[in-house]
């Protein structure tokens, strides 16, 4: 991986994004002002999704994260972008690089392998026993034209909180 200040070398940054959490609903994404030429199923293979990054909503509320592990594989929507550039739109709403540092990865596609962009959570933003909140979820449930599914399965049976602040 490589970070969005780290070394490039000769390759030019990539024009893709990979969502794997509410920017997998691509009505956010376009709130959002990213302009999008293409949206596919990718996959990122050595890496697990978690809700462990700290929400705003309530002091229980866990936001999307990826974390290294053997053998597993997250799901998301692989976005290419109008240009290079586009990306940077997102910085503001992942707060990188204080919430999630924006770095490459080599996801997997119909097409093969390609690099692209996401985003970490900072260790710092990181808590255990959280759950995400139903209206997140339903943003991550909202890519379910780009998941498997197995995946999409995963996520409708994810616990969760409901707004009240109950878990379901």
């Amino acid at each position: 991986m490589v970070s969005a200040g780290g070394p490039q070398g000769s390759h030019p940054p990539p024009d893709r994004y990979f969502a794997y959490g509410s920017n997998m609903d691509p009505a956010r994404v376009r709130q959002r002002g990213l302009h999008v030429r293409r949206a596919e199923p990718a996959r990122l293979d050595g890496f697990d999704l978690e809700f462990r990054k700290r929400g705003h909503e309530h002091p229980r509320a866990g936001h999307a994260n990826i974390a290294w592990a053997r053998g597993q594989r997250v799901e998301g929507v692989l976005y290419t972008l109008e240009g290079p550039e586009e990306i940077r739109k997102m910085d503001h709403f992942e707060r990188a690089p204080v919430n999630y540092s924006r770095e490459i990865v080599v996801v997997e596609t119909g097409d093969g392998p390609l690099a692209a962009w996401t985003y970490f959570a900072n260790p710092a933003v990181l808590a255990d026993g959280l759950l995400p909140p139903r209206a997140y979820l339903d943003h991550l449930r909202a890519g379910a034209a780009f998941l498997s599914a197995a995946w999409l399965a995963r996520l409708e049976t994810w616990p969760c909180l409901e707004p009240s602040g109950r878990e379901r």
